[in-house]
């Protein structure tokens, strides 16, 4: 199966994911990524990579549209009333 599948299987390792290999249920050798340009990865990154949390940035920065401000509006702080209730009643607990 690795062998018919390998490409999509290094393409998780790229992404920071472990992979373990097994003969009849007992494994025998582990896929893991080296680095990732030319750096070590924080092994706390890698672990969230790995669990899917978080996915590694690529070349050229952050897109504009992350830069830009929020559209969402909240006038009448519903939003923020929400979340004190829901803090309030996590502390009674």
């Amino acid at each position: 199966m690795l062998k018919a599948r390998l490409s999509e299987y290094l393409h998780k390792v790229k992404k920071g994911m472990d992979i373990y290999i097994t003969e009849h249920r007992r494994p025998i050798a582990k896929l893991s990524p080296i680095n990732r340009g030319g750096k070590a990865l924080d092994p706390d990154m890698a672990e969230l990579i790995r669990a899917g949390i978080l996915r590694p940035g690529r070349k050229g920065g952050v897109r504009p549209s992350l830069l830009r401000p929020s559209p969402a509006k909240d006038p009448r702080g519903l939003v923020l009333k929400a979340l004190l209730e829901e803090r309030a009643r996590e502390r009674k607990l």
